[in-house]
């Protein structure tokens, strides 16, 4: 193809705003994580994926770590926004956790934004890792917050979806099933 042909091509197609090119490097940068990890993925591989030079992204974001980041905000966001919809159904503690443990295994089921999230956890990146401890404390926080359940059920029911976390990952969802079928006050004690 010339490069005249090249440059209709591309003019016909509609121009993104930044914020909508962000969105679209910040979701092949999950899959690049994902499946690459941190210290392996490439912003040369992830502006492929999103169909961008590299040096474009630097526009959007001053550094790979920036992006990383941009990714753990993403997904982290999307968790609690899905918790606070599912909480918002309950009215009490209980059913506040249970609601919000049953739409959980459809935020994991996407395996990219699964690993990706998991992928932060093992970066070793001491700017990301404080990062990503900030952001986890304040999801569990927030969970407090929206179920109004004591301390130990919240974290009971974090140390379930970290099970799920895993568990899927490895493909064994099976182990985690028989959590997802009950309510959290059927399987652990009470405060």
């Amino acid at each position: 193809m010339s490069t005249a042909a090249a440059r209709r091509a591309s003019s016909a197609r509609p121009r993104l705003s930044a914020d909508e090119r962000r969105e679209q490097v910040i979701a092949a940068a999950i899959r690049e994580f994902a499946e690459q990890g941190y210290q392996a993925a490439s912003t040369a591989a992830i502006a492929r994926r999103a169909g961008i030079s590299q040096p474009y992204i630097y526009a959007l974001f001053p550094s790979k770590q920036d992006l990383f980041i941009a990714v753990h905000d993403q997904v982290m966001e999307g968790i609690r926004r899905t918790f606070e919809k599912a909480a918002s159904g309950g009215s009490t503690p209980e059913e506040k956790l249970d609601r919000m443990g049953h739409v959980y295994p459809i935020l994991i089921a996407d395996r990219y934004v699964l690993l990706a999230q998991l992928q932060t956890y093992a970066t070793g990146d001491p700017v990301i890792q404080a990062h990503a401890s900030r952001r986890y404390r304040q999801l569990y926080d927030e969970v407090v917050r929206l179920s109004g359940a004591p301390p130990l059920r919240v974290s009971l029911f974090f140390a379930c979806g970290m099970l799920a976390n895993v568990t899927t990952a490895l493909g064994l969802q099976e182990i985690c099933a028989p959590l997802f079928n009950a309510s959290l006050s059927s399987v652990a004690p009470t405060a």
